[in-house]
């Protein structure tokens, strides 16, 4: 085994360890926590597979900014503890069918098309240069402005949306 496979089934182990972490957590506050430590994770594969720029806005964005976010509307509705509700009879079975079809979409997926055509640790030099980020920059601000706009309003009405869902009325004496 080389070091670069070592290293990468332990990321890997990292990775979906803290996914199960968020996915089973009780407290909303540990699994916002979980995703952070997820999002890292993914953040060393990115800079693992040459790609700088794209790990250190993996960790800025969602990471920094996105969960920031998530954090301070769990403590500010005063969710921090999952409720305890009553599961619908069809969700699991449901559940179940859904997770096998996925394993098995991905089987098929493993088998047939992973083959990587190129050397897949060290992408091209031109990826990584400056002038990629400067085009891409560009291209976010001028092009994609229109899109990107409307994502951050859809995010900040779905926070207040739920803030007005979830706030509880004050009732005078």
């Amino acid at each position: 085994m080389t070091l670069d496979l070592i290293f990468f089934l332990l990321l890997s182990l990292i990775a979906i360890s803290t996914a199960l972490g968020m996915l089973f957590s009780r407290n909303a506050i540990y699994s916002a926590l979980f995703l952070v430590l997820n999002f890292v994770t993914v953040a060393v594969f990115y800079l693992l597979l040459g790609a700088p720029f794209i790990a250190m806005a993996q960790v800025t964005v969602y990471a920094g900014a996105i969960m920031v976010l998530f954090l301070f509307v769990i403590m500010l509705l005063g969710a921090e503890s999952l409720p305890q509700e009553q599961v619908l009879p069809w969700q699991k079975p449901l559940a179940g069918v859904l997770a096998g079809a996925l394993m098995l979409e991905a089987t098929f997926i493993f088998l047939t098309r992973a083959r990587p055509v190129g050397d897949v640790a060290h992408p091209e030099e031109a990826v990584n240069k400056m002038t990629s980020l400067r085009a891409l920059g560009e291209a976010l601000f001028t092009q994609y402005l229109l899109p990107f706009e409307v994502t951050s309003i859809l995010l900040l009405v779905a926070m207040i949306g739920a803030i007005v869902l979830v706030r509880k009325e004050k009732r005078v004496p």
